[in-house]
């Protein structure tokens, strides 16, 4: 690939990352003195490409919506450019790393960091909408952070702007699990689509999970008929407070969200002042508001269709269509309850007790006609072979006098099946695995053998009461339906996708490559390569999977460093790895850059196994500085490290005085090795070596440890070592 030097007046420092459209510089404005970061995006060789000039479009659109954004929490643009074959974007060059970065390093905030995010990216949006800009992509990758801790808004690829004819309904853009449920129908979005991205950010702050996992159509459905657990019910750091604020920023219904990012800015400080919220609102608007899965809940006695069609993860059905009762209501309710326990007998009383809803579903005000029975929610498990048919209640909802008396018919035909199971959901008692698509109706599983067939909850008119009974008496053997064979084999395939490119990526030389599958069926693929392979490995990857889907965020280092990746190859873990060994390690403030005279401070959690620590600075030069364990050097005051053996994640602070950045200035590599025995038997000659002596030595004494079946974990990051 050529080298490129220059564009226009700017200066090519290096490379700042690569992308499926293009690559960002590190440039140098020589006029202002100022670094800048360099977007760039081929131009369409074929004039007749809908989709590179799509693209271009869409970079030519982010150049116009944030130039025309100057604050304090917006990336600046400031200027835009075109050669022969790439258009530019100078935009303000950021020292820090992307929000995305630290998250997927499962770095947990701290309520005050997660709410100061919240409070900038806000505020950012709050100028954008004012000024007729919306952003459409907010997500942890285009939320970038300054060494100082402050949030810049990027990549204003796909904003619409208001005088703008570009990207109106119908059309799908945007990443799933940030999507609004109106992105997801292809509809016209406002500033309210920015404000329920940012809901789900927020979420994903205070729980460290994101509220919709899985592919494209799983995340839609759920981003369209569900509602995640409350942030609270994750983690215990999460103010119940917040929840209120998040389902709100969340809502389905656009109208239902903050009016605008700075109504949700205000909320959110209120309710870290007020963490406990108020424990019973005085009137049924202010119940609605609060505790209600949508605001357009109306009254409880008329149950709304919508909220048949979705029941919550963690709620009966019943729970959905109803208000919790408020103080005035609870006699009325106690009485309500005793008389439906009574009637419904001893199996009854556990199933009432048992579950987390109870003030959601003990509303039994009779309506004049005989009510249908609630959609059904299948039990994680099959109710025990011994348990009795009385146990079982006929119908939840009390029965009136206009109704017939409903135990005899349950006593006398057994094998009828409950309308509400007679255990609670699994999710009332832990949240789904990430792993178990079973949160909604769509996605279930087939019926096992043990369980009855039920009718499909969806339907708005229900059936006579026999029907239930005669479908129960279909046969235990029933074939499973169509649709969860094809969601096996769509499984079965991304396994096997999977897979294969997680054979690739370990067999690739002077590369550390992982990553994952991503949403909407993309590939994350990260890691290091050395430079001169970077194209190679593009190609490689593309054999797999089409380019347009791959997100590389893969960067090119000095060939120097090819030994290191070489020998902590099998020790990192590789593509889609989720077990295993795991070391991590980052610059303590989490800073990518340091500049001269700055002080090197390492924070590292160590893996699941005692063990002992190597902790190695690879200059670009070809030298190497050993930071853990040191040897005593009086010159520079450094004490000799005793030997110490660290306990299974614990975490460790490393620093020390002498460690500060001095040229020559470039891209460095740290690399940590914990292995359950010392790699080497003697300490090293000195604290500094070369490194091709010493990465040969480090290679040698590892393969050694993997003989002998030495538990080890590897981990390493670049650091770029600037001027002041």
């Amino acid at each position: 690939m050529e080298t490129i030097e220059s564009l226009g007046k700017y200066e090519i420092k290096r490379t700042l990352g690569r992308g499926a459209m293009g690559i960002v510089y590190e440039g140098w404005d020589p006029i202002i003195a100022r670094r800048v970061a360099i977007k760039t995006v081929k131009l369409p060789e074929n004039a007749d490409d809908p989709e590179t000039e799509e693209a271009l479009a869409r970079f030519r659109r982010e150049a116009q919506a944030a130039g025309r954004l100057t604050h304090p929490n917006i990336v600046g643009v400031f200027d835009y450019g075109e050669t022969n074959d790439l258009a530019y974007i100078v935009m303000e060059f950021v020292d820090g790393p992307p929000l995305k970065s630290l998250l997927d390093r499962e770095e947990r905030f701290a309520l005050t960091d997660a709410i100061r995010v919240m409070e900038d990216l806000l505020a950012g949006l709050q100028f954008s909408h004012e000024r007729g800009v919306v952003h459409r992509d907010i997500k942890p990758a285009n939320v970038m952070l300054t060494s100082a801790g402050q949030v810049k808004i990027a990549d204003f690829g796909i904003a619409r702007i208001e005088s703008s004819s570009m990207t109106q309904a119908g059309t799908l853009l945007g990443t799933p699990a940030y999507m609004s449920p109106e992105q997801f129908m292809g509809q016209v979005v406002d500033a309210r689509t920015d404000i329920y991205s940012s809901g789900v950010l927020l979420y994903q702050l205070l729980t460290g999970e994101r509220p919709f996992e899985g592919g494209l159509s799983a995340i839609m459905h759920k981003a369209l008929n569900t509602e995640p657990p409350a942030p609270s019910q994750l983690s215990v750091t999460a103010p119940p407070a917040m929840d209120a604020v998040v389902r709100k920023a969340m809502a389905k219904r656009p109208e239902d969200r903050f009016a605008s990012a700075n109504a949700f800015a205000e909320a959110v400080r209120t309710a870290l002042a007020n963490p406990v919220p108020v424990a019973e609102p005085e009137s049924e608007d202010e119940a609605t508001m609060v505790a209600a899965p949508l605001p357009a809940v109306t009254a409880p006695a008329a149950p709304a269709p919508v909220r048949e069609a979705r029941p919550a993860t963690a709620i009966p059905a019943s729970a959905v269509v109803s208000r919790p009762a408020t103080r005035s209501q609870a006699p009325m309710v106690l009485i309500a309850a005793i008389v439906l326990l009574a009637i419904v007998g001893g199996g009854g009383w556990w199933f009432l007790l048992r579950s987390p809803s109870i003030e959601k579903t003990v509303e039994v005000t009779p309506p004049p006609v005989k009510p249908a029975a609630p959609p059904v929610i299948a039990s994680a498990t099959p109710p025990p072979a011994s348990q009795s048919p009385t146990a079982v209640p006929a119908q939840p909802t009390a029965p009136t006098a206009s109704q017939p008396v409903q135990p005899p018919p349950v006593a006398t035909n057994p094998p009828q099946p409950s309308p509400v199971s007679t255990q609670p959901p699994a999710s009332s008692s832990q949240p789904p695995a990430s792993s178990q698509p079973a949160v909604t109706p769509a996605e279930q599983s087939p019926p096992s053998a043990s369980q009855p067939i039920q009718a499909p909850p969806a339907a708005t008119t229900q059936p006579p009461p026999q029907q239930p009974a005669a479908t129960a008496t279909q046969p235990a053997t029933q074939p499973p339906s169509a649709k969860p064979d094809t969601q096996q084999v769509a499984i079965a395939g991304l396994a096997a996708l999977r897979g294969r490119i997680a054979d690739w990526a370990s067999s690739q030389r002077c590369a550390l490559l992982g990553g994952n599958l991503g949403d909407g069926g993309t590939v994350d693929m990260s890691g290091f390569a050395g430079s001169q392979a970077i194209d190679t490995l593009r190609q490689g990857v593309a054999t797999i999977v089409p380019p347009g889907q791959v997100d590389w965020r893969v960067r090119g280092v000095d060939q120097v460093f090819c030994p290191a990746l070489n020998a902590l190859h099998p020790f990192v873990p590789a593509f889609a790895s989720t077990g295993g060994a795991r070391l991590n390690l980052q610059v303590a403030d989490g800073r990518s850059g340091l500049r001269d005279g700055e002080q090197v401070r390492l924070r590292l959690v160590m893996p699941d196994f005692a063990s002992r620590l190597r902790v190695d600075y690879l200059v670009h030069d070809g030298t190497v500085g050993h930071l853990y364990p040191q040897i005593a050097d009086p010159a520079l005051q450094i004490t000799a490290d005793a030997p110490r053996t660290f306990t299974p994640d614990e975490t460790v602070n490393l620093s020390h005085p002498s460690w500060t950045i001095t040229p020559p200035y470039g891209t460095d590599m740290i690399i940590a090795i914990a292995s359950s025995q010392p790699l080497f038997d003697r300490p090293r000659p000195s604290n500094g070596e070369t490194a091709d002596v010493y990465l040969r030595a480090l290679q040698t004494a590892l393969e050694r440890a993997r003989q002998r079946g030495d538990a080890i974990a590897a981990a390493a990051i670049t650091l770029d070592a600037l001027p002041k």
